[in-house]
């Protein structure tokens, strides 16, 4: 029988290094809770952060690997295995503190923080000020990538970062910053920062939002993950500055980081003239109309404020963040729709947004285009182009795999969620709230507010849903195969 030889040591070390990771992120919320009187959150972490430090560090440490060969197998591996464990880990402080009275609602919370879904399955509380900031930290973390941070780390490591990468970056291609790819996480995480900051200091500027408030929203909109302070989400602060603030900081992280390297070294027609960047917009811009012409004239909502709710929601949606600024589940079917419509699209790739990603959907638009070219002109040769280039075959050939099998899970899943027993539109939403990590349901869940209505087994399901959503399907799937597992692998 065939055992797969594997760089045990390799994987276990950056593993280490992510629990080592994991550990740290727990400090910040630890102490804001020890000087907020939080006892709850403060004896949760006071267990979990030490204890991650110290094993992580352990791990890291004293496991050597020098400069063996890492295959696409390892990357995989580690990708997978990494977000399962942060979950897994991330999970303790929820359960430790109390918020959840069992550890699988503790895991569907980590879950949906790292994963940027930023849903919860806890129906009737409220996080305390240091979970809150403990599940926006998971929400930043994860937004990027762990993994993405740790790539940078890697070559002193002599592990190849572009294997890891492939595995783990949403969208059909991976366009490298610079030669090395540790390098290219590196730029990307200081301008995932900078933007973070930028957008704290406009939230503050807006005098309604303390500095806590900033801090978590800053962190739930870049990441695109939608946690929020207040049960009422952002229409608590009653203030159109902060919604276009948030709204724009959304549509900026939805963006392919890539382009951001083309602003800062002066490449701005690369930046303007990007094929997926105009079609984002183009989409959020019908998208907002249709919805603002459905509301004055169904819901008779006025010019300004159908434009406002609608504007605000469709970026929500679009992005996948799942914020909420007004009850949307009453809103007339064709708005829904749109929103639903959104939620499958999702942003650009390379982003912090989940779900298929614009580029693919246009890819597949042009391939339709191209079978009706071919029905009128059977001898033609007609290319596949994003812009001026032309895409690959083997690239048309796996985001067609990709959407096929993205439908095929949201049907299952469907499937699979309705022995729940709730109304078809919250089983359907739900699904593809997790599979695109929105967060946001219709039915019965969005009244709920919460997944609290599932069956534990449910949640665990959901919560594998939102792992595969996060890391765009294949990541995990492959690992099911055969053939990957060969020897030649």
């Amino acid at each position: 029988m065939y055992t797969p030889n594997l760089n045990y040591k390799a994987i276990v070390k950056i593993l280490g290094i992510i629990i080592l990771i994991l550990g740290i992120s727990m400090v910040i919320p630890w102490i804001y809770s020890e000087q907020t009187g939080d006892i709850s959150a403060s004896h949760a972490f006071r267990i979990c952060s030490p204890c991650s430090i110290i094993f992580g560090t352990l791990t890291a440490v004293l496991i050597k690997s020098h400069k063996i060969k890492f295959r696409a197998r390892e990357g995989y591996i580690v990708v997978a295995a990494c977000w399962i464990l942060a979950s897994l880990i991330g999970a303790f402080p929820y359960y430790l503190s109390g918020f959840t009275d069992n550890y699988v609602d503790a895991f569907f919370e980590a879950t949906s923080g790292f994963t940027t879904t930023g849903c919860t399955a806890v129906s009737g509380k409220l996080l305390s000020g240091g979970m809150l900031l403990w599940k926006a930290i998971s929400n930043w973390v994860g937004g990027m990538g762990i993994l993405l941070f740790v790539i940078s780390i890697l070559p002193a490591l002599g592990i190849n970062g572009q294997i890891i990468a492939k595995a783990e970056t949403p969208g059909p291609v991976l366009r490298k910053m610079t030669v090395r790819m540790s390098d290219s996480a590196k730029i990307l995480y200081i301008t995932y920062i900078s933007l973070t900051l930028i957008e704290i200091t406009l939230l503050m500027l807006s005098g309604k939002m303390p500095f806590f408030d900033a801090v978590i929203n800053s962190m739930g909109s870049i990441s695109t993950g939608g946690v929020m302070v207040h049960p009422t989400g952002i229409a608590y602060y009653s203030s159109l500055y902060v919604e276009i603030v948030i709204s724009s900081f959304c549509v900026l992280s939805s963006l392919n980081f890539v382009l951001y390297h083309y602003l800062i070294t002066g490449k701005f027609s690369f930046f303007f003239k990007d094929i997926e960047l105009r079609a984002f917009m183009i989409i959020m811009a019908v998208s907002t109309v249709l919805c603002t012409l459905s509301l004055m004239y169904v819901n008779g909502s006025s010019p300004g404020s159908a434009l406002r709710d609608s504007f605000f929601q469709v970026v929500s949606m679009g992005t996948t963040a799942g914020y909420t600024r007004s009850p949307y589940m009453t809103w007339p079917s064709m708005c829904q729709l749109v929103l639903m419509i959104l939620m499958f699209i999702g942003g650009c790739a390379s982003s912090t947004s989940g779900s298929i990603k614009v580029v693919r959907v246009i890819i597949m638009l042009k391939l339709i285009w191209r079978g009706c070219i071919k029905r009128i002109h059977p001898r033609s040769v007609v290319a596949v182009k994003i812009g001026k280039r032309p895409v690959s075959a083997p690239v048309v050939s796996s985001i067609s795999a990709f959407i096929c099998t993205y439908m095929v899970i949201f049907l299952v899943s469907s499937f699979i969620l309705s022995f729940q027993g709730l109304d078809l539109e919250s089983t359907i939403t739900s699904a593809l709230a997790m599979l695109s990590n929105t967060g946001s349901a219709f039915g019965e869940t969005a009244s709920l507010g919460n997944f609290s209505a599932f069956h534990p087994v449910l949640k665990v399901y959901l919560s594998g849903l939102m792992i595969i959503g996060r890391l765009e399907l294949f990541t995990i799937i492959i690992l099911f195969s055969k053939t990957f597992w060969g020897r030649d692998r």
